[in-house]
């Protein structure tokens, strides 16, 4: 089933009372996730969430959820360190203060995936300018880490008309592709659903 139409036949769906999140499914083969690590950041043309942003920073920002390092302290209590880690999905840090964020929270965030990266999330200057700018690419930002030979990522709304979620789609499936050491033949099914909807194979993925 082509994208387009996977997408009317979704929602053909029993309407909910709240905004069901369009899920993207893959399945993988020929892979061993113990030697081939998944971990991506994909970028999306069209947000359709809020992220939820910290950061480790030398002043307190009016922009952004501020942590400076005299605070840094505090936070070597084992539950406030849980409740940051879960209260926010993405995390920003100045690069002087790098090595002190990887010795009081780098145990908390590695796995989780939330350490502030070069990629997404490293501040060489400390100016609203680039802090705004990097919540910018974060709002357009997915990460996606493989933890079994199965991918499932959030891709958009229904509320949201086709060709975004269609550009949205082929964005994160380019992305997760790239990623696989064999490309599309790491790709056993490719499949969309709703939230309480059940899942729909689509076979024409750019």
């Amino acid at each position: 089933m082509e994208l387009k139409e996977a997408l009317a036949e979704l929602r053909k769906n029993e309407k909910r009372k709240f905004d069901q999140t369009v899920d993207l499914l893959i399945s993988l083969k020929g892979i061993d996730l113990r030697r081939d690590t998944i971990s991506i950041v994909s970028t999306i043309p069209h947000t359709f969430k809020e992220r939820r942003v910290c950061g480790f920073l030398e002043n307190k920002s009016d922009i952004v959820k501020t942590i400076t390092k005299p605070e840094f302290d505090k936070y070597k209590d084992k539950k406030l360190l849980r409740n940051i880690v879960r209260d926010y999905d993405f995390f920003i840090a100045n690069a002087k203060l790098m090595p002190a964020v990887a010795t009081v929270f780098g145990k908390a965030l590695g796995p989780l995936g939330k350490m502030p990266s070069p990629q997404l999330g490293v501040l060489v200057q400390e100016t609203p300018d680039s802090i705004r700018a990097i919540l910018e690419r974060i709002s357009k930002s997915i990460k996606i880490r493989a933890k079994e030979p199965a991918i499932k990522v959030a891709v958009g709304k229904e509320s949201m008309d086709d060709e975004h979620l269609i550009e949205n789609i082929n964005a994160v499936y380019r992305d997760i592709v790239n990623a696989l050491p064999g490309k599309k033949e790491n790709v056993r099914k490719v499949m969309l659903k709703l939230t309480m909807s059940k899942p729909i194979v689509i076979e024409a993925l750019q």
